[in-house]
């Protein structure tokens, strides 16, 4: 036995080195109990917010019921589904009281000294397994009597801080936090959180509802997060492995919002202050525009348990395989006809505008699914110190827009939108990576998907830095052959490759001019110890260059101007 539990001890000090999943299993109620989401349901139980709380090492499986008390649990055989689960190392937080307090119900109740008697049942079952359970009081009814919150789970919840003590079980006393915050709030504030819902709002509930024991998502978000704040003190090894958000999107109804463009409007106007939202797992169908008042924004996907999201995958292929991608999706192209009868326009035809300064984007698909039909935008980017981490950019022509401060033919800017993508993929057909902005692509594969140009410029007149490519990989789909490096589309073009891997499909001259001559004298195409089958420094064209290490530099230096 003693060996036994020395090599339970190993297995759980190696997983945490290693990172493995940690398993919580939520057994309780409704109020902890995720809800169906049809008819615009507005209910939600915090149980059900609680996934997105946690990085990727950690599983919430939330096996609460509407309606279930200590006993019904198990009677209807619930707990057996969980304890058969149920490995080494795993937690289960339980919490019950709203039912068990049901006279009425001899199917549910139970006194309260039965109802401890119940919970250290749980507790000990669990041990049993080499789980770990954490005891929680249940959370306070919104019940006011001449202005102050009445006690109704006074025996119930004191018999679970009881048990708590006896068994030595780690205790969330939900009770008491949810009751000092309610009391905050006051009776009137109070309804914002829990299920007061106004006739002819909601199609779920079309007559209204007043509901005093049950949270909407406000409430929920609340709740979970009150609960997740006493991990790192209560239940370290969970504490650890919180993530900090201000906003979750996910469409199974865990997070705040079930869209991208909801939780974008919710971000405060000309914030100082940096906003985080999380994206979690899942294909979001919608056209996002983020406005130029919405700035110092984290926006993160949320790859499922076990993602590797500190070292993204750079290829397609890569991000493909990884569980639980977050992509956003729009099908609009420029010949396209609007609202308005006339064409959307290249711009018009974007899935995603970055209308905002300050984003830092991590582990994001954008896409345009319009097919081949000409022009049609993946990601537009309008605002400056962008970042793009982990990304990938899926389309055909025009597939990222670096639209910076835009088309200035024969204009002077001494500074434009600066932008970085680290960890990248992007994939086109026709200059697919095109605009005024100054880019700077890091580790990043550039995929072409048909004989076309990679790249087209319209950097400005006086412009210090247009593109940067530094150790990237330029690939491209089979029978692809021959494609140039770019293309000046404004005759002032910059771009410049630095000690990156160039596909077979890389024509030896390299560059084109877009039938503009004059462009010889003004644009800058330049490369440095580029290698791979498509690098050709004799063979390039007589007006783009090859830099010594010193012009590297200064480039570089440049863009971090």
């Amino acid at each position: 036995m003693k060996r036994f539990f020395l090599l339970i001890l190993c297995v759980l000090s190696f997983e945490s080195i290693c990172g493995w999943t940690l398993r919580v299993y939520l057994v309780g109620d409704s109020t902890c109990a995720a809800k169906e989401l049809a008819g615009q349901n507005l209910e939600r139980g915090w149980g059900q917010l609680f996934q997105p709380l946690f990085d990727g090492s950690v599983r919430v499986e939330n096996h609460a019921t509407n309606g279930r008390s200590t006993k019904s649990f198990r009677d209807e055989g619930r707990w057996a589904a969980v304890y058969d689960k149920l490995q080494p190392g795993d937690y289960v937080f339980i919490q019950f009281g709203h039912n068990d307090q049901k006279q009425n119900d001899s199917t549910r109740y139970a006194a309260p000294e039965r109802y401890a008697g119940n919970l250290r049942r749980y507790v000990r079952e669990t041990r049993e397994k080499g789980a770990i359970p954490v005891l929680l009081t249940p959370i306070v009814r919104r019940r006011f009597a001449d202005g102050l919150l009445d006690d109704t789970h006074g025996p119930y919840a004191d018999a679970v801080r009881r048990v708590a003590a006896a068994e030595g079980t780690q205790l969330i006393d939900a009770e008491r936090l949810t009751r000092a915050w309610v009391s905050s709030l006051g009776e009137e504030a109070s309804r914002a959180y829990y299920m007061w819902v106004e006739p002819g709002t909601s199609p779920r509930w079309p007559d209204g509802r007043r509901d005093d024991t049950h949270l909407n998502v406000r409430g929920a978000r609340a709740v979970a997060r009150m609960i997740a704040a006493q991990l790192p003190a209560e239940v370290p090894e969970l504490g650890r492995r919180l993530v900090a958000s201000d906003f979750v999107v996910a469409q199974d109804g865990s997070g705040d919002f079930l869209t991208l463009t909801e939780a974008v409007a919710a971000v405060p106007d000309f914030c100082r202050d940096t906003t985080r939202i999380l994206v979690c797992e899942g294909v979001y169908r919608e056209k996002v525009v983020v406005p130029a008042t919405k700035r110092n924004v984290i926006l993160e996907g949320v790859h499922g348990i076990g993602a590797d999201t500190d070292r993204p995958a750079v290829s397609k292929a890569g991000f493909e395989n990884r569980r639980g991608a977050v992509t956003v999706t729009w099908d609009d192209y420029a010949a396209k006809i609007g609202a308005t009868g006339r064409p959307l326009g290249t711009s018009g035809s974007s899935t995603v505008y970055f209308g905002g300064d300050g984003w830092t984007v991590r582990g994001l698909t954008f896409e345009n699914a319009a097919g081949c039909v000409g022009q049609a935008v993946a990601v537009q980017c309008l605002g400056t110190d962008l970042h793009f981490i982990g990304c990938r950019f899926l389309g055909n022509q025009d597939t990222l827009y670096l639209y910076g401060a835009g088309n200035r033919d024969g204009r002077t800017c001494a500074e434009n939108a600066r932008i970085r993508f680290d960890d990248c993929y992007v994939e086109g057909t026709t200059d697919f990576i095109f605009g005024s902005a100054a880019a700077l692509f890091r580790n990043c594969e550039i995929r072409s998907k048909a004989d076309s140009y990679i790249t087209a410029a319209s950097t400005c007149k006086g412009q210090p830095v247009g593109f940067v490519f530094r150790n990237c990989r330029l690939t491209a789909a089979e029978g692809v052959t021959r494609c140039w490096l770019g293309r000046p589309w404004r005759d002032y073009a910059q771009t410049v490759f630095v000690g990156c891997h160039l596909g077979p499909h890389i024509v030896p001259e390299g560059w084109h001019d877009w039938s503009k001559p004059r462009a010889h004298r003004t644009a800058f195409y330049a490369e440095y110890h580029s290698e791979g089958p498509g690098a050709a420094p004799r063979s390039r064209v007589g007006w783009s260059r090859q830099l010594t290490g010193k012009e590297v530099r200064q480039v570089l230096a440049a863009f971090e101007k």
